[in-house]
């Protein structure tokens, strides 16, 4: 929705009602039907339904925000290809997004914390998503290094590498850790640019309103040429290629 019905506070205090009224209900509803639907799926050893399962959990909570999403560049996408993809992070909603509406095969890089919160970080986990503990730089290393062996075949990895979600338009600095991994590993990067959640959810905000949300996939970036002298050169090639989009919008 157009940012200025947020700024109704009538529509705004009328949404807040349905949030507390409907929404949450739903969603502890839905997410836990959702979560022992995968439970079952993965005692029956049906893996690959089980992958599903989080495309409906998006999907899901999308729809009863309700949360609008279109797409392009899915061209840009080889499905045997994997990738290190990168993209900004202005909200939580940009995990339904991806999750939802990216037409790949991936694993997460997260926060060690997102580990234990209930139902999300236990279907994470079996689904084989890689918890990154930031304050012990061993346990850090040794993730993304078991995390090299499932990143093949057309099964990528995403990194957000601002870090932390971005308070307003502007992208944080990026981190070297996607762009180190994409090096070490000889995997291409795939930008990707998340328009229009910031409005759903505003970094540490309850303040849900519903929206649309657009998901742009870039072209593809080769790490050919590109070395841990120049690196930062790589880094800032594609948060150019993310952020020009940005700013178009």
């Amino acid at each position: 929705m157009p940012r200025q019905l947020r700024d109704n506070k009538i529509l705004f205090y009328l949404y807040q009602a349905y949030k507390l009224l409907v929404y949450f209900p739903l969603v502890g509803i839905g997410w836990t039907v959702l979560f022992v639907y995968f439970l079952i799926l993965m005692a029956l050893g049906a893996r690959r339904a089980a992958l599903k399962v989080p495309i409906l959990w998006a999907r899901y909570s999308s729809l009863i925000t309700p949360m609008t999403v279109t797409v392009a560049g899915n061209e840009n996408i080889d499905p045997a290809q994997s990738y290190v993809l990168v993209a900004n992070h202005q909200s939580q909603y940009d995990i339904f997004v991806i999750y939802g509406w990216l037409p790949v095969d991936f694993k997460w890089v997260m926060k060690a914390e997102l580990g234990k919160v209930p139902i999300i970080g236990a279907s994470c986990r079996r689904l084989g998503h890689v918890f990154i503990d930031r304050s012990d730089h061993q346990k850090a290393v040794k993730s993304i290094n078991e995390a090299k062996e499932r990143i093949r075949n057309g099964t990528s990895i995403m990194f957000f590498p601002e870090g932390h979600r971005s308070a307003g338009r502007e992208m944080l600095p990026f981190k070297k850790g996607a762009f180190k991994f994409a090096l070490d590993i000889g995997l291409p990067l795939l930008p990707i640019t998340i328009l229009g959640t910031r409005n759903i959810l505003p970094t540490n905000s309850t303040a849900l309103f519903p929206g649309r949300a657009r998901l742009v996939i870039h072209k593809p970036i080769p790490i050919e040429g590109y070395h841990e002298g120049n690196i930062e050169e790589l880094m800032a090639l594609t948060r150019g290629v993310i952020g020009r989009t940005l700013d178009q919008n």
